[in-house]
């Protein structure tokens, strides 16, 4: 296991709208899963409720680290913290990394998600294992909702 989750994906849209897709709440959540409360701002907490079946008594939250227009959209959460009955706010964050590259055939969308490390290792295999494949997921999600 590494530190560090990276997927990358060549999406045929101009910077411009990926980067609304991830900073506007309203489509971030369109295509995340997720039922967010109101717009990301760095340093603020963005709240939400996950919409993905199976999933929706657990809440979203994450705190918002930058917004480098149509450059860099980041954020750190706690990973896999789906179980309601845990109190994750003892626990270090990973951070999450969206960052958008103009390409000839549209944006280059890469994102990392890294500091599991710091996740302690009773919830670390699970956690980083649930997120390769989620992240994996939610590139093919937003390419789908670009398209």
């Amino acid at each position: 296991m590494s530190d560090c989750i990276e997927r990358n994906i060549e999406i045929s849209a101009p910077v411009a709208r990926v980067w609304r897709a991830l900073v506007n709440f309203r489509e971030f959540g369109a295509w995340f899963g997720v039922s967010l409360e109101g717009e990301f701002a760095p340093g603020e907490t963005a709240r939400g409720r996950i919409t993905h079946p199976g999933f929706e008594n657990i809440e979203w939250k994450v705190v918002v680290r930058a917004i480098e227009p149509e450059s860099l959209f980041s954020f750190t959460w706690h990973p896999y913290a789906v179980d309601p009955g845990v109190d994750y706010s003892a626990e270090t964050p990973t951070l999450v990394e969206f960052r958008l590259e103009a390409i000839a055939s549209g944006t280059r969308l890469v994102v990392t998600e890294s500091g599991f490390d710091q996740v302690p290792p009773s919830r670390r295999d699970e956690a980083y294992s649930r997120h390769e494949g989620g992240w994996t997921q939610q590139m093919k999600n937003i390419e789908r909702y670009l398209a």
